[in-house]
């Protein structure tokens, strides 16, 4: 499994032969070292975890262009496919979807999700995380608690699907802070590796960087791979 920080909370993950871009926001992401269209060449999945504008990003343009499949919760899926997105998966909290090369379930995240482009904010289901669980990939099941504060769900996550991969935000304000997610991560969770999100971004809306994450997590941050724009880990 391969997987590319694109600043924010936007990632693309390869397993087999899927390119699965997550919360895809590149244009007007001051932390976005790509653009939409050279980050979604052979986008095969696009996820989306809630409806907020910095996560939903250029998820419109990237499915049309490109015809992968979306998947995120029912009122997203048929709002895009409102807006001409034809090929699209929806899912719900503790839904399972299973695709050629990965299974995906749907999991709990405590935040907000609507759309306010317009100026009204139009109502866009709840936000969740996703487990995705790759085919042929023994042992690499990855966790994306998507935006988030910290949950005791997050303890039933572990002892379900055992994610070793974590992709948790550390922002603060919007999400779990540094001191929380590890929390999460040292007593809910077994993660041999930690990738954090959603901060140096913002300035002064989310976290500068990941100091204090890691300072939080002790002994434990040798797990944590803190990935600039562009940075890809393979694992």
């Amino acid at each position: 499994m391969k997987i590319t920080y694109h600043g924010h909370s936007a990632f693309a993950i390869e397993t087999g032969t899927s390119l699965i871009l997550v919360d895809p926001f590149f244009t007007g992401n001051p932390a976005a070292g790509a653009t939409w269209q050279q980050a979604s060449k052979g986008c095969t999945h696009v996820l989306l975890t809630h409806g907020h504008g910095d996560h939903t990003g250029d998820a419109l343009d990237i499915l049309k262009s490109t015809g992968a499949v979306l998947v995120s919760n029912f009122e997203i899926c048929t709002w895009l496919n409102g807006k001409g997105v034809e090929n699209y998966s929806p899912g719900n909290h503790g839904g399972r979807i299973s695709f050629q090369d990965f299974d995906l379930v749907f999991t709990n995240a405590w935040h907000s999700s609507s759309d306010t482009s317009t100026g009204t904010p139009v109502y866009l289901g709840n936000p969740s995380g996703f487990i995705v669980e790759p085919k042929g990939e023994t042992g690499k099941t990855l966790y994306i608690a998507g935006d988030t504060g910290l949950s005791y769900d997050m303890k039933l996550i572990d002892e379900l699907y055992r994610p070793v991969i974590g992709i948790l935000p550390i922002g603060d304000r919007f999400t779990m802070g540094g001191d929380q997610a590890a929390y999460a991560c040292k007593n809910f969770f077994h993660f041999s590796t930690i990738i954090p999100c959603h901060f140096a971004s913002f300035k002064g809306f989310v976290a500068d960087d990941a100091t204090h994450f890691l300072k939080a997590m002790g002994p434990d941050a040798s797990k944590v791979k803190v990935l600039s724009s562009g940075q890809s880990v393979v694992l």
